[in-house]
């Protein structure tokens, strides 16, 4: 092989394993989601650790390439990476149960996910590019043009697997075909760099694979959790019938948050209690015969728990849904019982969709698109706040439900800071007040037209009785003074719920 190609072939090798390395990086996100969900924190340890491993592995590159690396140490690192890739499935299988018997803080078990599967192979891919860099200046002595091609076809590399990890592969093949494919790749590109060596080590490559297999098999580690894969969450639907006083119920579980649950022959029967509280506002703040037909806007469908039940109480209510991710729309119509006949539905993020609206004014505009710790910033601004209100009826009525932590839930309540520059009205209600600090999920009203009771009885549906919880709310915690006023420059959340990221992981 002639200097020219050989140096191609190092520049593909590098260009190759650093894609690999974004798949990897975007792969961890979508593989560790059903364990501790997505958040801000979450893709900060999973960037913090890839860099770390990458640094590491640039490092230790460059020393064995000064004390005589040549391919056959390049082939080895590939292999290496390629085994440890693979092992990442059954190492799942050992790390989930571990984390999962004690007790750790969602942020130690994001970071300890993170760096038992993936610093590694990171290590590993960090080492190719200063190794084969180094080689091919032994052919070409123009330090200058070899080290900015080596190091431009390594970011070039990465950009296409980011790329490709995230709009194509996690959707087509899934987390396992993806841990799968990158093995493989990584196999065939260290196989070349054995040429003229003992058969002996590529085969002992091949017998450590093979028994890797075996063992993530026998583990159970090749069974995909989720249902479905989509480019935002991994879907799954259990059943819940057990929750349900009669018949049939099942749940949409997103990443590792229920999300809603629908009954099969029922469609009106709600049995979250927050559910219900929103759909009991509507009917409070509007009364029996104008609920009947009132138009309906939903940031965010879900299960449609309660998008189902407005179309199936009040036939003549519009309803409208903007659900960001078309095959959770799709599972809740094959899976949930949901008929979305008579609903308008738009796959696109709820904020744009209500910017984009221009004819008629809505008259209940529902925020149900906040996903456990991964709170949509864009959805809990003072100029989405504004926004909602232009989009308002004038007698109009903005609901939302949080999660957060009880006694003192520092995001509602910036929240409804927030609201109070735009709405006359803001409450933030309970089903029950806890005997001890816990997660629950509140929600919020905001309206322009009137007050509510002070205590709320469930109409229809399942018995449940919620207080108006705003003035004891105000008046313990931290002061509404010392919380932030959310704008689009400025939205804290994940400092707001910070508890949830140092708090037992079993809660």
């Amino acid at each position: 092989m002639s200097d020219r190609l050989r140096i191609a072939w190092y520049g593909l090798t590098i260009f190759l394993s650093s894609a690999f390395l974004l798949v990897l990086e975007i792969l961890a996100g979508r593989l560790i989601a059903p364990y501790v969900g997505v958040s801000l924190y979450t893709w900060t340890a999973i960037i913090g650790v890839i860099l770390a491993g990458l640094s590491l592995g640039n490092w230790l590159g460059g020393i064995w390439a000064d004390r005589g690396g040549k391919e056959l140490a390049a082939g080895i690192t590939l292999a290496l990476a390629g085994l440890f890739s693979l092992g990442i499935l059954f190492l799942l299988t050992l790390v989930a149960p571990l984390i999962e018997a004690r007790a750790m803080t969602l942020l130690g078990a994001s970071f300890f996910y993170v760096l038992a599967l993936f610093f590694i192979p990171a290590v590993l891919l960090g080492i190719v590019t200063p190794l084969l860099t180094t080689l091919a200046l032994g052919l070409d002595r123009r330090t200058g043009h070899i080290v900015g091609r080596m190091h431009a076809l390594a970011a070039l590399g990465s950009i296409l697997g980011t790329f490709l990890t995230g709009y194509l592969l996690v959707q087509y093949l899934g987390t396992r075909g993806i841990v799968i494919g990158t093995a493989l790749g990584l196999f065939l590109l260290a196989l070349p760099f054995f040429k003229g060596t003992s058969r002996l080590v590529p085969a002992a490559v091949l017998a450590a694979a093979v028994g890797l297999v075996v063992l993530t098999q026998a583990r159970n580690g090749f069974s995909n959790p989720c249902d479905r894969e989509s480019t935002y969450f991994c879907i799954r639907v259990v059943d819940e019938s057990e929750r349900a006083p009669f018949g049939v119920a099942r749940s949409l579980v997103l990443d590792h948050l229920v999300h809603g649950t629908n009954h099969e022959s029922e469609p009106g029967l709600l049995l979250a209690p927050y559910v219900q509280l929103m759909d009991e506002l509507a009917l409070e703040h509007f009364g029996g015969e104008k609920a009947a037909s009132l138009r309906w806007f939903f940031a965010g469908g879900g299960a449609y728990t309660l998008p189902r039940s407005v179309r199936a109480r009040t036939p003549a209510a519009a309803v409208t849904v903007a659900e960001l991710d078309p095959l959770v729309t799709r599972t809740a119509e094959e899976r949930l019982f949901l008929d979305t006949a008579g609903m308008r539905v738009v796959h696109e993020d709820a904020r744009i969709v209500l910017e984009r609206e221009s004819s008629g004014l809505y008259d209940v505009i529902v925020a149900d698109a906040f996903h456990d710790i991964s709170i949509p910033y864009h959805l809990v601004t003072r100029e989405y706040a504004e926004l909602v209100k232009s989009r308002l009826a004038p007698d109009g009525l903005y609901l939302l439900n949080v999660l957060d932590a009880f006694p003192d839930p520092r995001l509602v309540k910036s929240m409804m800071k927030t609201l109070a520059a735009s709405f006359a009205h803001v409450h933030v209600w309970m089903d029950v007040v806890p005997p001890d600090a816990e997660r629950m999920t509140f929600v919020i009203s905001a309206s322009n037209s009137r007050e509510p009771p002070d205590v709320l009885i469930a109409r229809r549906g399942l018995d449940y009785r919620w207080v108006r919880a705003t003035e004891p709310m105000m008046k313990t915690g931290t002061p509404f003074d010392r919380l932030p006023l959310l704008t689009d420059d400025f939205v804290p959340v994940e400092r707001l719920v910070a508890e949830f990221y140092f708090e037992d992981l079993g809660r």
